[in-house]
């Protein structure tokens, strides 16, 4: 695998705008952490983003599933060091694959785990963990504890209100004195989770980003 790939400016920049206007939370998390990381992990949420998509774009079930055929073939041709398919968000993942070794199997997974969508719903624990490990292997983190903090906010994003998604909050942030700094741009949207105004959150995410709290 090679990492000399570079994606269009162009595509970088219709990555960074997506995110930013589709997962305003999470682009703002990953504006915290340095580049390229910064750029591999808006890469990650924007495929997320087209991902969980599928079943607005369309409710046909073959064709919900040949649309994700068509990601997962340019999930295994970004991370197989092939030329990437001539789309923004597939050229960003391509550049983010080969920079960081992301492996094929990795970025299937996530795939594989928005396809539970076609005919039920999502498995939130099965889809946090799959993008959380990504986001680990972009920020070069794999202590135990990190994997455990950004599984546990990943799969609770996805939650809506109720004591799972807290018993979850509350598991990531016991274990904020064990967690390698280098993951707080994927933990910090777990202030948006808390209720924090929206216009109040950049400044929220500054703030807890020095004293390494989320």
């Amino acid at each position: 695998m090679t990492s000399s790939y570079l994606a269009p400016a162009a595509s970088q920049a219709y990555t960074l705008d997506l995110v930013r206007r589709a997962d305003r939370d999470r682009f703002l998390g990953a504006l915290f952490a340095p580049e390229p990381a910064r750029r591999g992990l808006l890469a990650l949420l924007a495929l997320d983003h087209e991902l969980g998509r599928t079943r607005s774009v369309t409710r046909e079930p073959l064709l919900a599933r040949m649309r994700l055929q068509w990601w997962r073939e340019a999930a295994q041709q970004a991370a197989g060091g092939d030329q990437p398919r001539a789309q923004p968000i597939a050229e960003s993942l391509s550049e983010t694959a080969r920079r960081h070794r992301l492996t094929a199997e990795q970025l299937v997974a996530l795939v594989d785990a928005h396809e539970d969508e076609v005919d039920g719903p999502l498995d939130v624990q099965r889809a946090g963990y799959a993008l959380a490990d990504l986001e680990l292997a972009v920020l070069g983190v794999d202590d135990a504890a990190s994997r455990r903090a950004a599984r546990a906010i990943a799969t609770a994003w996805l939650m809506g209100d109720g004591s799972e998604r807290d018993t979850l909050l509350a598991e990531a942030r016991g274990l904020r004195g064990r967690i390698d700094r280098a993951v707080l741009p994927i933990l910090l949207p777990a202030l948006s989770l808390g209720g924090i105004a929206p216009w109040r959150r950049p400044l929220a995410y500054w703030w807890s980003a020095k004293r390494g709290r989320y």
